[in-house]
């Protein structure tokens, strides 16, 4: 028997690699090279098309808590993530074209993959894992439209620019890690109350792009995780600075004082070469992104690799029509995965492809499904986006508030936190060995 895996992201990858774990033949089908979406631009699998972070790496965060969950589960997109780290401070990022790379070769060396390159239009025949992300095609999407007889939800987000590292006027930033977490993995640009408040005008006035297949009547549902800044500075003047520009945790060595407000760079590869502007997703036209951004200190000269752009994302009303394992209620063995289920982030959709990688591969061996522990990050997002009592489903990242709450009080977050991490990981571990 083999499994057709369509889609070569994070979540593909995963399914492929936990059902090949299992002995079964996969089918990988990735339409790159041949045709790319509007937000892909590198020819390797696994392509991390928005931040280079993978988010917090501590234990006791849920993005933490769900990575060591992972590295638990076998994931290779954690084990690519490892290999090819770059500091970043209390995060774990990437150098981008390493990891892709990385999980690319893992897959071609893969002796029950096999890697099948060019657009699929139609679901086919047998057991299927659908991870074909939130750009999932036009004639896709309308096949999966016709199966599932629901429309989709969709929503809008965007991209961050990159820039040269040797463009920046190091004159004018400072390295350090926000509150000492890690080594001075950031540069940090800071910014006075007026320059900031010119900032924030010149965000607010800037000139967007128009958003391929919308008009100007239309309304764009965007993801509050990863908001435009020009939207974010139009919601009020301190929304930035109680948002990604937030000074809290960094003393400028300059003059020992906390900044009005700080834009934060962080490398986007392994060599240093490159950096991203942290929290500046954006939608604005090319031209005014270099103008607004030069505005930024110690960018004044910034050459810009990559312009921060916006794409469509669509998803599904998993708690309609998913199981918690991601198999479609009823029917023959069809599985979904990644951000099209409605889990929103690189590690919780590498999870969701591993779980459902792992769960078509033992129904098909004849055994029963695996679901992890609702103390675990990966069980409570897995029972989430499977939920039939939410009526209102939005996309849902890893959270301390979905797990159950500790027995005993913990009135200190960042022990509670712990607390809950590692009774979700002794679960876990519990589970294991005895129920794979």
């Amino acid at each position: 028997m083999t499994v057709t895996v369509i889609g070569g992201g994070l979540a593909g990858c995963e399914a492929a690699r936990a059902l090949s774990r299992q002995g079964i033949s996969v089918r990988l089908c990735e339409m790159k090279p041949a045709r790319y979406t509007p937000a892909h631009s590198y020819p390797g699998l696994g392509e991390l098309v928005c931040s280079n972070s993978l988010k917090a790496a501590r234990i006791g965060s849920a993005g933490g808590m769900l990575k060591e969950e992972l590295r638990i589960l076998g994931s290779l997109i954690i084990e690519a993530a490892d290999h090819t780290a770059v500091p970043a401070g209390g995060a774990l990022a990437v150098d981008r074209e390493e990891f892709s790379d990385y999980i690319t070769a893992k897959i071609k060396a893969d002796p029950n993959i096999t890697l099948v390159e060019g657009e699929v239009t139609t679901l086919p025949d047998g057991p299927v894992v659908v991870a074909t992300g939130p750009l999932t095609t036009e004639a896709l999407s309308e096949a999966i439209a016709r199966l599932i007889g629901e429309d989709y939800l969709s929503f809008y987000d965007a991209a961050a620019p990159i820039i040269t590292a040797d463009s920046i006027d190091y004159t004018k930033v400072f390295a350090a890690a926000r509150y000492g977490r890690g080594e001075d993995d950031y540069l940090n640009c800071p910014l006075d109350k007026q320059p900031y408040l010119d900032l924030v005008e010149a965000l607010r006035t800037a000139e967007r792009a128009p958003v391929h297949g919308v008009d100007a009547q239309t309304p764009l549902k965007v993801y509050e995780g990863c908001m435009p800044v020009e939207v974010l500075a139009a919601r009020g003047v301190d929304t930035l600075r109680y948002g990604p520009l937030k000074p809290m945790g960094l003393i400028n060595p300059v003059d020992g004082r906390r900044p009005y407000a700080v834009v934060q760079l962080r490398r986007e590869n392994r060599e240093g070469s490159l950096y991203n502007l942290v929290g500046f997703q954006t939608n604005l036209r090319f031209g005014e992104q270099k103008r607004v951004f030069s505005m930024i200190p110690g960018l004044e000269r910034a050459e810009f690799v990559r312009y921060g752009v916006m794409h469509r994302n669509t998803f599904m009303n998993s708690p309609r029509l998913l199981e918690p394992t991601f198999r479609l209620k009823g029917g023959r063995p069809l599985y979904f995965a990644g951000q099209l289920t409605g889990v929103e982030g690189y590690v919780e959709s590498s999870m969701s492809g591993l779980i459902a990688g792992l769960n078509i591969g033992r129904e098909l061996r004849g055994r029963p499904p695996f679901l992890p522990g609702p103390l675990t990050m990966s069980g409570a997002l897995c029972r989430y986006i499977s939920d039939p009592d939410i009526k209102n489903f939005q996309p849902m990242g890893a959270s301390m508030g979905l797990l159950p709450p500790l027995e005993e009080k913990e009135r200190d977050r960042q022990r509670r936190y712990q607390l809950l991490a590692e009774r979700g990981l002794k679960n876990l571990k519990e589970q294991l060995a005895t129920d794979i």
